[in-house]
């Protein structure tokens, strides 16, 4: 195999976790479905927040796997490798669950404190793009 394409045993199980996840952002599509169709009653407000929860999770997951592809060639060692490898997968449960969980409840019209999940997601994402982004500028 050429070792410009072998991925380390960090990146690969790493990868083959967040395959595994996308069976769970499916199953969200299918609450979606049943959301847009009036099959579950929720305010706008709840159905706006399970849309950005439903599209943070599919679209972080898929950031997160390209994420592993540069991990590994971008020579990070030690808490920048781990931020790098980690921050991007780590905001793709954070964000969707600060959408979700901020907004559960019965005709529920404003988010509650577990919209902080959101923020923790985001900035859990912007440290693992920037620490992957300047590790791969400075190889």
């Amino acid at each position: 195999m050429d070792n410009a394409l072998a991925l380390s045993d960090a990146s690969r199980v790493l990868a083959g976790i967040l395959l595994v996840t996308v069976v769970a952002v499916e199953s969200g599509g299918l609450f979606m479905l049943a959301l847009v169709r009036g099959q579950i009653p929720k305010t706008d407000f709840q159905k706006s927040f399970s849309r950005a929860g439903h599209a943070h999770a599919g679209v972080l997951v898929t950031l997160g796997l390209v994420c592993q592809l540069f991990v590994d060639s971008a020579g990070l060692e030690g808490v920048m490798e781990a931020v790098a490898r980690q921050g991007v997968p780590l905001a793709a449960i954070l964000m969707p669950a600060g959408f979700f969980f901020s907004s559960m409840g019965r005709a529920t019209e404003h988010p509650n404190g577990l919209i902080a999940l959101v923020y923790a997601g985001a900035a859990s994402l912007a440290l693992g793009v920037l620490a992957l982004g300047i590790g791969l500028l400075t190889v």
